[in-house]
Formats: structure tokens, C-alpha cells, sequence
């Protein structure tokens, strides 16, 4: 079987691979790329694993092991490729970190950091991993999968 590539290789920068199909645009926000870096995005790519995947390939860009730790909350099985001279020469080990601040809103009405959102900054700590479950610092409002919202 004869391969071809649909989006084309990256010289050096990361290459984040088996993102859920249709999050790699939460990906992107989370990561809070600078305008300058060049992001390549494929959605809905096949996978035997997924049975459909999103592909991120991000040029000149390396995550830290915050921003990795990050995009756990929306693409837990994610593979993190290190690139250099268009090779892989790292693979990030990525975790759900124990405590979550600034990438998550709480959805609780009455919750201060609802009703202070651009001054106080949001706390989460992680309760379960699989699923996510996240539980608020202010109010101790649980929260999981779609009740989670990314600022």
C-alpha cells in the first residue's frame, strides 16, 4: 500500500497527533499560540485507533510540560512528537495535572470566580482522570465532560 502524505512535514516544532476529531480547535486555545507560529490542522483524519482523529503540527513551537499537561483536559490519549530536521526525536509523556488554573471556567452562577471573572483566577482540582473530573476551589462545584468549558 502506497502512502501519501496529506499534510505536509514539519522541519522542526511539535507535532501533536490522536486529538479527539473535532477538538483540535480547543487544542489550539489552550496552547494560546502566538500569531507567528505556523499551525497546521487536520480534522477528521482516519485512525485505526479513533476511527477519526485531528493532527496539530505546530512549526517552531516546543511545548512546555505545562501546556502539555493542559491539553490532557480535552485530549487525554494524545501523542506530543518533538521534531527536529524533520524527524521525531522525543515523545512527550503527557499527564492530567493535579491542579488546573486559568484554562477552566466554572459554570457554577454563584460561584466568585463566575462572578469575578477578570479578577480572580479559576482553580480546579483533579478528582478522577478517566473520566475528568473537575472540582472548583471557590465553591467545591464538581464538574465533568461537557460541563467543562475552557476560557
Amino acid at each position: 500500500m502506497n502512502k501519501t502524505l496529506k499534510v505536509s512535514a514539519i522541519e522542526k516544532g511539535t507535532v501533536i497527533d490522536h486529538i479527539p476529531s473535532g477538538k483540535s480547535l480547543k487544542v489550539i486555545k489552550i496552547l494560546d499560540l502566538p500569531n507567528n507560529d505556523m499551525v497546521m490542522v487536520g480534522i477528521n483524519f482516519p485512525s485505526q485507533k479513533m476511527i477519526k482523529k485531528d493532527v496539530l503540527k505546530i512549526e517552531n513551537k516546543f511545548l512546555s510540560q505545562d501546556e502539555v499537561d493542559k491539553l490532557m483536559l480535552v485530549s487525554p490519549n494524545a501523542t506530543i512528537n518533538i521534531i527536529e530536521k524533520g524527524k521525531v526525536i522525543k515523545k512527550l509523556e503527557a499527564k492530567l495535572p493535579k491542579i488546573v488554573t486559568k484554562v477552566v471556567k466554572c459554570f457554577n452562577p454563584k460561584c466568585i470566580s463566575y462572578l469575578e471573572p477578570h479578577t480572580l483566577e479559576t482553580k480546579f482540582y483533579v478528582v478522577n482522570s478517566n473520566p475528568i473530573v473537575l472540582k472548583c476551589h471557590y465553591c467545591e462545584r464538581k464538574m465533568q465532560g461537557e460541563e467543562i468549558e475552557l476560557n
